[in-house]
């Protein structure tokens, strides 16, 4: 086993909190979950996994919004697929998100509480209400 330097040492402990701090949940109200299914991971749900941690992290944001991932969410057609639940706004799925739109996603949605109509594929909430 290799002997790791002290900046690398110092690196790695760097890099585990930042991964501790993703994966804390108390506190986060607000939610991101993207879908990945194979058909999301096929079309590329992995990075935008990654885009939302980046961008999260960017704007000093990873101890308010929770990020993870589930398995099918039924919307083969439009993967990736990411549900977005803020407190006070209507839990939505987007469809076929791309990074610019995860970049959307946080900076409209999660930070200027703005819906963006047009990418929305599903309302959850107000499926099967009559």
């Amino acid at each position: 086993m290799a002997k790791l330097t002290l900046d690398e040492l110092r690196a790695l402990r760097k890099n585990m909190k930042v991964d501790l701090r993703r994966r804390e949940v108390a506190g986060k109200e607000i939610q991101v979950i993207v879908g990945m299914d194979d058909c999301g991971i096929k079309a590329g749900a992995k990075a935008i996994l990654d885009k939302f941690f980046h961008i999260l992290e960017e704007k000093n944001l990873l101890d308010t919004v929770l990020v993870r991932q589930v398995g099918c969410m039924g919307y083969c057609e439009s993967e990736p697929t990411v549900e977005v639940a803020v407190p006070g706004m209507p839990l939505v799925i987007y469809g076929k998100v791309d990074e610019k739109l995860a970049e959307e996603i946080v900076n409209k949605h999660i930070i200027g509480r703005e819906l963006i109509e047009d990418r929305i594929v599903a309302r959850p909430a107000m499926e099967g209400a009559k």
